[in-house]
């Protein structure tokens, strides 16, 4: 067996190989730079990129690619090889600085919003050294950012790596307003758990809806579901357990630390945990995770679904992104302490948090909007479209005591009473959690549950990041002057918690109450993208991000644009699944059916007149009733495409028509389907059914 510690990141080109191969001199100017974001010499470069490629060529690599993350929600990446030709008609193997840190796809083809025409093509990746070259498929792997050739930033990372600065520099001067002057840095970790779903890829071959859109658009409910819960944590069937095995050496080798797996609550689906990482690498880490999970089902004849609900009446699949702040010496600020009734510098963090949350939901709530997550917010398995926070009993005592001037007074860690000698008691934490809240406060981060499973994280991330940071900032203005810092900050801290104890919820988001109580606090509800998409472009949003540097009002109003254009793409590619499986297999299928049913019961009564064909014609009543109905609705459903305005006049309008008219004539045709689905033999069925997807691995 492999050793682990050997096996762990030996196909990155990580911090031990970088000292064994770059000059001293060489490794000190890259460490500086990705620890300090100081500027990179071209002769720097040109040393690494050398190193990078003995290395790369030493494990079989024949090629590299700046690999990126452009606005099609999925990664991309163009391969060249080292070749060069030599005087002698043979080649030599050669990498340069340049070539490292500039690439140049074809930009035309990449989503822009409008921001690039087509004939305009040129765009560049540009290499981020903070995150590690690794090596996949013989070919070495540059993480990069993307823009156009006029500037336009064009991917999800570079938002990014701009939040993280932005954060890193104003948090670093408010601590040094604290004292705390031995802080040069501040950076954002994440570690974003990872739901998915394992089915036969036999199963997902006979299933155009999944192939087409990643989720079934007609499928009736098995006879189980998850109703036992005897899945969750449970026993990890065998060649699920393979696949895992496997995985975990695939991320090992990439230097992932994935930490947890188990089986989740539904049939079929499991969830693979990560350690902390900072945030861009934990993006690329997570962006890598997906994509290792599909190729290594591909191995074990299975086919990983990263749809947010690929199965309707069961539990879909988020990513919950647990997001913390530490300092360059090791502190954790988010960490309350022993007392964190005289932690004023937690205090401080946590005040510029809950006003962040509370000041800009609405940019929290549309950074997780998608057509897939639209079936899981609020559904019982995911936390509700409203956002809120969490902060637990004794941190919601402690701003309740510093609201009304009060003493705060700390449950404290009490001891967990097992009543069973044998049994080592401990101590149980001070506040349970609460899984229905979207954004829950747990220890010493905060974890955001409301992403889909298929979400790069970076949007979350640096729309978080810049938020926080925009209120740090205020905080900074606020206190620099102060005569009396302690008070000043105090004063603060109590005006905030004050002025935002409304986003402050700790109880159940689950329930019919909460929404009244959601309104009466002012907190928004928007239940579909379309509606939350509609906000991005407020003029407090635009300003936030303007003002920050992260990205210029063109570029958020093109993103805008791009959303928007997606979410319609992806339910008119449903719209027409649904009908070209409705007209070409169902259709067909159940007239097929009633043919034979005919023909049964005419065959008895040839027999006998006496026979009865009471539950022939019964079911051939019932079944005909329902084929015709499911005919016109398709016809119902093609029309309603057909008519869909054009989206160059406005695709919010386009966005609003498919969600209001084709999403809902699509729910009534599967309605009618799946119905359908119950009352014909399965020997006519075309699809698998659920019970054969969800319980056949």
């Amino acid at each position: 067996m492999t050793n682990l510690t050997e096996l762990f990141g030996s196909m990155v080109f990580n911090d031990r190989k970088m000292q064994e191969r770059l000059p001293r001199t060489t490794y000190k100017a890259l460490k500086k730079t990705i620890k300090n974001g100081e500027p990179l010499d071209i002769s720097v470069a040109n040393a690494v990129a050398n190193a990078m490629k003995d290395w790369a060529v030493e494990m079989g690599c024949t090629h590299y690619t700046h690999w990126f993350q452009p606005m099609t929600g999925v990664t991309a990446e163009k391969h060249d090889s080292f070749i060069y030709p030599a005087d002698d008609g043979q080649i030599i193997m050669e990498f340069s600085g340049k070539e490292l840190i500039k690439g140049e796809p074809d930009a035309s083809s990449f989503p822009s919003g409008g921001i690039r025409a087509t004939f305009e093509a040129r765009g560049y990746t540009t290499w981020d050294p903070t995150s590690p070259a690794f090596i996949r498929d013989k070919t070495l792997y540059i993480p990069t950012a993307f823009c156009s050739y006029t500037g336009e930033v064009l991917d999800k990372k570079t938002p990014l790596l701009r939040s993280m600065e932005k954060l890193s520099s104003v948090s670093v001067k408010l601590l040094q307003l604290l004292g705390k002057n031995e802080v040069t840095r501040v950076t954002t970790t994440v570690g974003p758990e990872q739901e998915y779903f394992l089915i036969d890829k036999k199963m997902y071959d006979a299933r155009p809806d999944l192939i087409y859109t990643g989720r079934t658009l007609f499928g009736a409910p098995a006879p189980k579901g998850q109703e036992l819960e005897d899945h969750y944590f449970g026993t990890i069937k065998s060649r699920v357990a393979a696949f895992m095995n496997d995985l975990d050496e695939e991320l090992w080798k990439l230097g992932i630390m994935a930490k947890t797996k188990h089986n989740e609550v539904a049939p079929s689906q499991h969830e693979l945990a990560p350690i902390f990482a900072t945030s861009n690498i934990a993006t690329d880490h997570n962006q890598l995770t997906m994509e290792v999970m599909k190729k290594t089902a591909e191995k074990h004849g299975l086919v990983c679904l990263l749809h947010e609900k690929p199965f309707a009446g069961v539990n879909g699949s988020g990513k919950h992104n647990n997001w913390s702040i530490s300092t360059n010496t090791g502190e954790n600020l988010l960490d309350p302490g022993k007392d964190p009734e005289n932690n004023l510098q937690f205090q401080l963090f946590l005040a510029a948090v809950v006003k962040a949350v509370h000041e800009y939901q609405d940019l929290l709530r549309l950074t997780v909007a998608s057509a897939g997550n639209d079936h899981r917010l609020g559904a019982n398995e995911a936390p509700p479209a409203i956002i809120s926070m969490y902060l637990g009993d004794d941190l919601g005592a402690l701003v309740d005591s510093i609201i009304n001037g009060t003493e705060y007074k700390s449950a404290g860690k009490t001891d967990m009473l097992t009543g069973v000698d044998v049994l080592p008691d401990f101590k149980k934490d001070t506040s349970d959690r609460n899984r229905t809240s979207p954004f829950a406060f747990t220890g010493n981060k905060f974890e955001f549950r409301a992403l889909g499973s298929s979400l790069n994280i970076a949007c979350p991330n640096y729309m978080l990041n810049t938020m926080v940071a925009e209120e740090l900032s205020g905080f900074y203005n606020e206190l620099k002057d102060a005569d009396d810092l302690d008070a000043a900050i105090k004063t603060l801290v109590r005006k905030t918690f004050t002025e935002h104890k409304n986003i402050i919820f700790n109880g159940d988001n689950y329930s019919a109450e909460w929404v009244e109580e959601a309104a009466k606090r002012g907190l928004c509800n928007y239940r579909s993208l379309p509606e939350a998409m509609e906000h991005y472009v407020d003029k407090k949003n635009i300003d936030l991000f303007v003002k920050n540097g992260i990205v210029t009002e063109a570029e958020i109003r093109a993103r805008y644009e791009i959303e928007l254009e997606h979410y319609i793409k992806e339910l008119r590619i449903e719209a027409r699944t649904m009908i070209d499986m409705a007209e070409k297999n169902i259709t067909p299928a159940v007239i097929e059916f009633l043919s034979e049913l005919t023909n049964a019961a005419a065959a008895k009564k040839s027999l006998s007149s006496s026979y009865s064909v009471y539950a022939e014609t019964t079911l051939i009543e019932e079944l005909s009733a329902k084929l015709e109905s499911f005919v016109k609705k398709t016809a119902e459903l093609k029309t309603a495409v057909e008519k869909a305005p054009n989206h160059s006049s406005s695709n919010l309008e386009e966005a609003k028509y498919y969600r209001e008219t084709v999403f809902a004539l699509m729910g009534e045709l599967r309605e009618t389907g799946d119905y359908m689905e119950t009352k014909t033999s399965a020997k006519f069925w075309p699809y698998p059914s659920y019970g054969e997807i969800l319980f056949g691995v």
